[in-house]
């Protein structure tokens, strides 16, 4: 029946050294989607899997489930895992992946999609603290280290430990619209989507004690996107001079602040575009581009689409 609902198959592939936080991730975030996954565990031989901490994990499944998955989600090991060489009971498991499945990996598994020759030619990410070792034996992998995870199409990719909570939530944003992203995010308490990239997270001098931070203007502008919010409006409200304040929130955030403006106007113009029927112009000003036509060149420069063919791909997904 037209009506019915489809439930996309999600199977998580648990590889040697496995790190429990990141193996839950995809049972977490797409079990509280309202039915619209499965997820399914498996390992390369249904065996029980060695974690990275004191104890061994069972599955319920072999590598016969990844040729039924409409996603698979490879999760990360501890790095001492990551083998020189891709396991030929590891590459017969991914082959059994189907030509038009969706591949993720979270964290270091980057390096086993790699081997497996998943990622010539694309752009990819992961932990900031391995991306050396990666370009020194991925040279064909166009590695961004910068970002907290990668759509490429097919085949997506994502940084360290909780940036695979960021992929998961926009894979539910991508199937489902912004509204049950937004929903499965509050029930699982988390941020739907995570300002900046790994930048903030990259180790650096602790600040002194007593500095101030900018989280506080961070909620302050996001309540007045529509207005006219100048580099000076920012430092004046977090009391800081223009040079520390927009060190500081650099450092915070991993961008200046006009790009974070710019970034958070385009998402909550794409939530208007899923979840309103405002026109273009309408939405532009609600938002604090200053025409439609503004609103269309950030919009394409951010996601690659006009806001007429973004409202009709999300809102039919929503609906």
């Amino acid at each position: 029946m037209s009506g019915e609902r489809q439930v996309e198959r999600v199977v998580v592939l648990a590889l040697d050294g496995v790190y429990p936080f990141e193996l839950g991730i995809p049972s977490r975030i797409f079990g509280a989607a309202d039915g619209r996954y499965e997820v399914m565990t498996c390992s390369v031989d249904g065996q029980p899997v060695r974690t990275c901490a004191d104890f061994t994990i069972g599955v319920e499944h072999g590598p016969e489930v990844l040729a039924t998955a409409g996603t698979v989600v490879v999760t990360s090991m501890t790095p001492t895992r990551i083998p020189a060489e891709l396991p030929a009971e590891v590459a017969a498991a991914l082959a059994r992946i189907r030509p038009d499945a969706r591949i993720v990996s979270i964290c270091t598994a980057a390096f086993v999609l790699a081997a497996a020759g998943l990622l010539d030619g694309r752009r990819a990410t992961t932990h900031w603290q391995l991306t050396d070792a990666f370009r020194q034996r991925y040279p064909q992998v166009e590695l961004d280290p910068d970002v907290l995870f990668v759509d490429d199409g097919r085949v997506l990719t994502s940084a360290g430990a909780a940036s695979g909570v960021d992929i998961c939530l926009h894979i539910v944003r991508t199937d489902h619209g912004s509204e049950l992203a937004n929903a499965v995010a509050r029930r699982c308490v988390v941020p739907p989507f995570r300002d900046g990239g790994q930048a903030q997270y990259i180790e650096q001098p602790v600040p002194d004690s007593g500095a101030a931070d900018t989280a506080a203007t961070r909620a302050w502008a996001l309540e007045r996107l529509d207005e006219n919010l100048t580099l000076a409006d920012l430092a004046g409200h977090a009391r800081m001079s223009l040079r520390t304040f927009a060190r500081r929130f650099n450092d915070e955030v991993g961008l200046s602040p006009g790009r974070w403006i710019v970034q958070q106007r385009v998402a909550r113009a794409r939530q208007l575009l899923e979840s309103s029927d405002l026109s273009v112009d309408q939405i532009a000003g609600q938002v604090g581009f200053a025409t439609g036509a503004s609103l269309r060149q950030h919009l394409h420069a951010a996601i690659g689409v006009s806001p007429q063919a973004y409202r009709r791909t999300f809102r039919t997904a929503a609906r």
